[in-house]
């Protein structure tokens, strides 16, 4: 058996193959012959199918497309070998394009859903494709486009984020966007249902210093908006914290009655970023309580910050209560 499996390997040797020229005669013949049969193959003509992408373009006026028309049309097409060879090689990757600009004409009966037939969009197709190349069916073989009147308006953008910071960072005032509002396009019935545009979610963590991000927004379906980014700005800086002395103001207090407060002011802390901390005094603030609390027959009265400013953050008083003695005259 290995005597044979031998003589086998022997004769196959490269050797053997160089010094036998009717081997390689016979291979270089047989080389000639499968070209001339490919080239001859190719001379012929050829059914196949291609599927291509399409875009539906210029609606017609003051209409919007409402619907979702097929994204894909299968293709049976026929053409010469060569020209498919040449067109499967060179796939194009631009979408067609299905141009509604004729439709004016249909829309005037206000027919809703207009129906486009298999021939309308073949001469399109045609126009945009090798004049080399047939197209014999396409599929679907109808598609129907569901128009709605076009709006549009300015609508505002709120941002979608979740914020981690590092120890006493924080951030100073509200995130923004750049835009605040972008202009949406699309059918009536559904622009009149939006009332605020949304970022797609974005996680921030570890911050410690003013950040901006460009960000996708997130676009309703059938609609365009006029910027598919908008820079979000995070105004994050180091707090720190800071005491005032308050006093204390009696609200709702009846003409001529005297009533002293105890004590008559309060300790306001509070923590602010270090671009204000200089800035704050106790003027920008407020303490106060209510008479209505003496009404209430109240042995003490609640201390409540009636106005601060916005930038501040874990405010605190104390003490938190007041006590009183109502003058006699």
């Amino acid at each position: 058996m290995g005597t044979k499996i031998n003589k086998i390997i022997d004769t196959i040797k490269m050797d053997k193959f160089k010094n036998d020229k009717r081997i390689i005669i016979f291979a270089v013949c047989l080389f000639i012959a499968i070209v001339l049969w490919f080239l001859n193959a190719l001379e012929k003509n050829y059914t196949t199918n291609l599927s291509y992408s399409v875009k539906y373009v210029n609606p017609p006026d003051k209409l919007f497309l409402a619907n979702t028309p097929p994204d894909k049309f299968d293709l049976q097409i026929e053409a010469h070998g060569f020209t498919l060879l040449r067109y499967k090689l060179t796939f194009p990757f631009t979408p067609l394009k299905i141009d509604l600009s004729d439709l004016n004409q249909s829309m005037e009966s206000k027919e809703n859903p207009i129906s486009i037939p298999g021939d309308y969009l073949i001469r399109q197709i045609s126009n945009q494709v090798s004049k080399e190349i047939s197209i014999i069916d396409i599929s679907p073989k109808t598609i129907s486009l569901f128009f709605d009147s076009l709006k549009t308006r300015m609508v505002p953008v709120i941002p979608r984020v979740t914020l981690g910071f590092k120890p006493q960072f924080n951030l100073r005032g509200l995130l923004s966007v750049e835009p605040e509002s972008l202009k949406i396009s699309g059918p009536a019935s559904i622009i009149d249902t939006i009332q605020f545009l949304y970022t797609d979610p974005e996680v921030f963590q570890n911050l410690d210093r003013e950040t901006e991000k460009m960000v996708l927004v997130h676009t309703p379906s059938n609609t365009h908006i006029s910027e598919e980014k908008v820079r979000l700005l995070l105004p994050v800086e180091k707090f720190t914290e800071k005491a005032v002395t308050v006093p204390v103001v009696l609200l709702n207090k009846p003409e001529n009655t005297k009533i002293k407060l105890f004590p008559p002011q309060v300790t306001v802390s509070f923590m602010v970023g270090l671009s204000d901390y200089g800035k704050l005094s106790a003027g920008d603030f407020t303490a106060a309580v209510s008479y209505d609390q003496i009404v209430a027959g109240n042995t003490t009265l609640d201390v409540y910050i009636d106005s601060k400013p916005p930038f501040i953050q874990s405010l605190k008083t104390s003490p938190g209560s007041v006590e009183y003695l109502i003058e006699s005259e």
